[in-house]
């Protein structure tokens, strides 16, 4: 699954972060004989960013959001083929490992699963050592391990067998809403789940390169996440697209923003878009 973010705990979050306390107390000046200088010092000047522009008018949106689509589908060669075939329940657990980590190594950390428990019950009541040892390569695997684990035995519980297949004779809206119940399973799992697995349901995920490409666009708000953003996007696209169209609308979004519309320094110079994005040549 694309690398993302979404809806894990908050402590997931806050491992990001180191939370230095400064005492502003230790911070006052110290007396001193020497003269007290009688001139402020010159501030630097401002970096030049990106407009934080507002959406436009929920009509125009839509029609952007279709040039968007098409010039970017003309780049990047839609329809693109899909990257996994997993049944529904395997796509859950491969989207909650890819959460915050590269898709190489939450492809290894599957794999290792996998292999070591090729019916997922039996990773209910493993060890929860072993799991995290068999995903050390993931991103907060400490954390994962368990939540997996917990996942699927609510998963159980709920249905009384790991399947998921019975999805597929809901509506996208309850199917989605059914996975979002789940511990740690938001907008962006749940939409993937539905469109990435061999269920092929129209879907539409957002992750981070998505989500940012989307708002530079000025196609969501400046203070728009990515949990929220999903029914946003999703509304601005027909109502009648196929699994694929909506597939192909989260890939190339993506696939610009890995490539073209990097979160540093993104080569506004080369992209297909610049014409219409409010904020090409703006980002630093």
């Amino acid at each position: 699954m694309p690398d993302g973010q979404g809806e894990l705990p908050q402590s997931f979050h806050r491992l990001e972060r180191n939370q230095i306390a400064v005492d502003c107390g230790s911070m006052a000046p110290t007396p001193s004989s020497e003269p007290v200088a009688r001139f402020k010092a010159r501030r630097p000047p401002p970096q030049r960013s990106a407009p934080l522009l507002e959406p436009a008018p929920a009509s125009d949106l839509v029609a952007k959001a279709r040039l968007v689509h098409d010039r970017l589908c003309a780049v990047y060669g839609c329809p693109i083929g899909y990257f996994h075939d997993l049944d529904p329940l395997s796509e859950l657990v491969s989207s909650l490992l890819s959460h915050r980590t590269r898709n190489a190594d939450s492809g290894r950390a599957f794999k290792a699963l996998r292999t070591r428990f090729p019916d997922w019950a039996e990773m209910i009541d493993a060890p929860t050592a072993e799991v995290e040892a068999l995903i050390h390569g993931v991103r907060w695997p400490e954390l994962k391990a368990p939540r997996l684990q917990e996942i699927l035995a609510a998963v159980r519980t709920r249905r009384g067998a790991l399947d998921l297949d019975f999805l597929a004779d809901l509506s996208v809206e309850e199917a989605r809403a059914w996975l979002e119940e789940l511990p740690g399973v938001g907008p962006k799992t749940s939409a993937a789940v539905l469109s990435f697995s061999v269920l092929r349901m129209p879907a539409l995920p957002v992750d981070s390169h998505h989500h940012r490409v989307a708002q530079r666009l000025g196609l969501i708000g400046p203070k728009l996440d990515v949990g929220p953003s999903h029914p946003v996007l999703r509304g601005q696209l027909p109502e009648d697209w196929s699994a694929q169209d909506l597939y192909d609308n989260h890939e190339v979004l993506m696939l610009h923003g890995q490539k073209v519309c990097h979160h540093r320094r993104p080569a506004c110079d080369r992209c297909t878009l610049a014409d219409i994005c409010p904020s090409a040549f703006h980002v630093a």
